[in-house]
């Protein structure tokens, strides 16, 4: 990027034009280019495992133990057999650099292993599972038999302990060689690394650079040149754990290759923990950690002399971690479990997987909208023109039974049609109309015109009948579709409101997060975490994780308390989980509350003093904004009523309890109703709906009383003009809506109620005027009254099912007063 500054100014200075995005476009491609052709000739081709084969291949532990070479060998030959004859080459060369014996020692043990692993690997199913415990008995024969012919036939109990230690290694290098192989020879790694793997991934890179030990550059170790790097790298990708254990393992393993290298493992864990701590200033930061870390150390463990050379291997390392492109350290980053790179990774496949969620929902909510139009859709010029077809249709019946053979057929369809077609449809008309009878002045018309009038007139009114039932079934269907497209418009409707709730994404409110976690630790309370989800107004949502719970109520008390002071708005606990264990976790949600709540009373009297009574009533709660109240009275009374009743209220709340707008969670328990069986089953409904929020009401009557607001002095009747339910299947619910207020007692009641005082001429204004003189305001004892006044209007009878649901609106109250916080670490929104 500095280059291409360096270019537009040049550009510029020289009078010139350069697109600079069309630069970096370019430069992008170079680079794509470039970094195709090295993936392909390095890691396709198998170049990279020739090199780590040849270090590997000359690695030494202990002066004398090759433990790499047989287990990358064979990792490479299970995992990538294509690539197994260029790995053998690097690692043969490898050995041949130490001594002539120890390379023929490798080729000699590849080869054993790959006759046993043909012969007998065959028998096995998964051929990883027994791969190391092939390796540890290769290793093992191929071990002694070498010392047995390099002591001339000779094999002590020391080399075949020492024989013993090399296979055990060498079983354990190969179940981390197979973790790492796919790492090494893939060009395009989409997912995650595990930790084991990043591990496995440190330990083979460390056990590579063992084969630089001995190289010099100049007086400079190369192996302390890379290793450093090594430790730089991982540090500022993966943070002060992982660089701290990439120089362990690193300055482990050098320290069992070289006894004399100890220090540096030292060296290279502070190195990775100064690195790791110090990457918030960028790649400067951790070079500076590197240059602290090496001073310090080298200082305190070796001499003046060495400090020289040990800082310009220091610098040599912190020129190549510069000189490291930065898409490359962002993409170890993204593989790396624990950095900010791989969290943003797993978000964008989480938020990969949410979309993809989201978008089937919304294409069944598309679909069932598509089906809803289809439904909907009717065609009114084609009704009419079917109409006139069943009507000629009807007309050919008729005809072909009266006038087919008639001597003035001729005469009256073809010389008088449309005073033939006129009259036979005025008859018609007057048959449906007087339910078979004609009028006077139709049948004298008739016969003036027609010599079989009576006969014509009777073979209309047979074939009206099915003429009839025909329409009427059409009708049905007709409204069947309707009612069908309204219910899949309504589940429409809910699917595409529940895909934007999964698309909602949790807002970073990380500052919010900190001030109320401050706050509640200064005034003395033990707070693990807060997590904030929601700070809409009337819908905040916070979670907070306690380390204990004493028992003594403080969630309630005192951080419900101190949460409405810092966010402006009243809080309480909606839920509580702790373990019952002693000292154990404790989880609690806080919501807002609501700004308004009703207090109901109910009373209820069945029929002659009975124990069934046909009406229902049901008090809901649709979540924490809306409260239903419902009253349903099924026709008759006694259990089948009662059954009617019920069983409305139950549909409903499954309706509405699933987000469904309540217009049409009515017409669809209608519907239910009306088709659901042949017999007459119908019902009435009288439901208000109440937003706790802003008290605001809307009211859905089906064949119900009028209800009542008492308001200080003032009743306000609301009414509402609807068939029971069940009795038709198309039908418009009308919505009356009101604005409640505190204070407001809402009065529902079945007919019962109203039509139950006797002698009296206008039972609503008798009603108004007892709820007008109520002297109480509490819900129950107004109910109470109201059915008794009706009751000792009758003298003690009870002719009919009664139900009376009184509610009052009133402003929630919170339990306990805000605690103030200081000015400081109030939320401003």
């Amino acid at each position: 990027m500095m280059n291409l500054g360096k270019v537009e100014r040049g550009m510029m200075e020289q009078g010139g034009h350069v697109d600079l995005e069309e630069t970096k476009k370019e430069f992008a491609k170079g680079w794509k280019q470039l970094r195709g052709k090295f993936e392909s000739l390095f890691i396709q081709k198998g170049i990279s495992l020739l090199i780590i084969g040849f270090l590997l291949g000359r690695a030494l532990i202990l002066s004398h133990f090759t433990p790499f070479a047989l287990p990358f060998f064979a990792a490479v030959y299970v995992m990538k057999r294509d690539k197994a004859p260029i790995t053998l080459l690097g690692l043969t060369a490898g050995g041949l650099t130490l001594s002539v014996a120890n390379g023929m020692y490798t080729l000699a043990s590849t080869i054993l292993f790959i006759l046993v692993f043909r012969l007998f690997g065959k028998y096995h199913k998964e051929e990883t599972r027994v791969l190391p415990f092939y390796i540890f008995a290769v290793s093992l024969v191929s071990k002694c038999a070498y010392l047995y012919l390099q002591q001339q036939f000779q094999l002590s109990f020391y080399d075949g302990l020492m024989a013993g230690v090399e296979s055990c290694l060498t079983f354990i290098l190969t179940m981390i060689f197979m973790q790492s192989i796919p790492i090494l020879s893939q060009t395009r790694r989409k997912k995650t690394l595990k930790t084991e793997e990043v591990v496995s991934l440190i330990i083979v890179l460390a056990s590579v650079l063992t084969g630089t030990i001995g190289w010099t550059v100049n007086g400079l170790s190369v192996e302390h040149i890379f290793s450093r790097y090594l430790v730089l790298l991982f540090a500022f990708v993966g943070g002060a754990t992982v660089g701290s254990t990439v120089g362990v393992v690193t300055g482990l393993i050098f320290s069992l290759a070289n006894v004399s290298s100890f220090y540096q493992m030292s060296l290279l864990a502070f190195a990775g923990l100064l690195c790791g701590l110090l990457k918030e200033g960028k790649r400067g930061g951790a070079a500076a950690g590197m240059l602290v870390a090496t001073l310090l150390i080298t200082m305190y463990g070796e001499s003046g002399a060495s400090l020289s050379a040990a800082l310009y291997e220091t610098c040599v390392s912190i020129a190549l971690f510069f000189l490291t492109p930065s898409p490359f350290t962002a993409k170890m980053a993204r593989h790396i479990p624990g950095t900010a790179e791989y969290m943003k990774e797993q978000q964008q496949y989480l938020r990969k997987v949410r979309d993809v969620t989201v978008h089937r929902v919304e294409q069944f909510s598309s679909v069932f909208q598509a089906l809803s139009k289809s439904f909907s859709q009717y065609d009114h010029t084609k009704e009419e023109e079917d109409r006139e077809r069943d009507l000629d249709y009807f007309f050919s019946n008729v005809t072909e039974r009266t006038c087919q053979t008639c001597f003035k057929k001729e005469q009256c369809w073809a010389k008088n049609f449309d005073k033939t077609y006129d009259l036979m449809k005025m008859t018609m008309e007057d048959l449906s109309e007087r339910d078979g009878a004609v009028s006077r002045r139709a049948h004298r018309e008739l016969e003036k015109h027609c010599v079989r009038a009576q006969k014509v007139e009777d073979a209309i009114n047979q074939e009206l009948t099915f003429y009839q039932a025909n329409q009427k079934f059409k009708k049905m269907i007709k409204e069947s579709r309707k009612i069908v497209a309204e219910q899949l418009q309504g589940v429409s409707e809910v699917m595409g409101d529940f895909a934007k709730e999964i698309q909602r994404e949790r807002e970073n409110h990380q500052r919010q997060e900190e001030m109320i976690l401050e706050s509640l630790q200064d005034f003395g309370l033990d707070i693990d975490q807060v997590e904030i989800y929601s700070l809409e107004s009337g819908n905040i949502d916070i979670d907070i994780t306690l380390p204990q719970y004493s028992g003594y109520g403080e969630c309630e008390k005192i951080i419900a308390p101190m949460l409405s002071d810092i966010l402006g708005e009243t809080i309480v606990v909606q839920k509580e989980e702790f373990s019952s264990q002693s000292g154990g976790l404790g989880y609690v949600t806080f919501r807002s509350a609501r700004a308004f709540v009703v207090d109901t009373g109910v009373a209820h009297a069945a029929k002659g003093g009975g124990f069934i009574s046909g009406d229902s009533y049901s008090m809901i709660e649709l979540g924490s904004r809306k409260y239903a109240i419902a009253i349903s009275d099924g026709m008759g009374n006694g259990e089948r009523a009662h059954h009617e009743s019920n069983e409305t209220l139950r549909l409903l709340r499954q309706i509405l309890e699933s987000g469904i707008e309540e217009k049409i969670a009515i017409k669809s328990v209608n519907s239910i109703l009306a088709l659901r069986t042949q017999e007459e089953v119908f019902s009435t409904l009288d439901l208000a709906m109440i937003d706790l929020q802003d008290a605001s009401s809307k009211f859905l009557k089906i064949g119900s009383t009028p209800s009542f607001i008492k308001r200080g002095d003032k009743v306000i009747k609301i009414e509402s003009g609807n068939l029971p339910m069940g009795m038709i299947q198309e039908f418009d619910v009308d919505v009356v809506s009101r604005q409640l207020k505190a204070g407001d007692i809402l009065i529902m009641m079945s007919d019962g109620i109203l039509e139950g005082p006797r002698y009296i001429e206008n039972p609503e204004l008798w009603i108004k005027r007892k709820i007008r003189e109520l002297e109480t305001e509490n819900p129950q004892e107004i109910a109470d009254l109201l059915i008794e006044e009706v009751i000792r209007s009758r003298s003690g009878l009870i002719e009919d099912d009664m139900t009376v649901v009184v509610a009052k609106i009133k402003h929630n109250t919170p339990k306990w007063a805000a605690i103030p916080v200081s000015k400081g670490k109030r939320m401003i929104s």
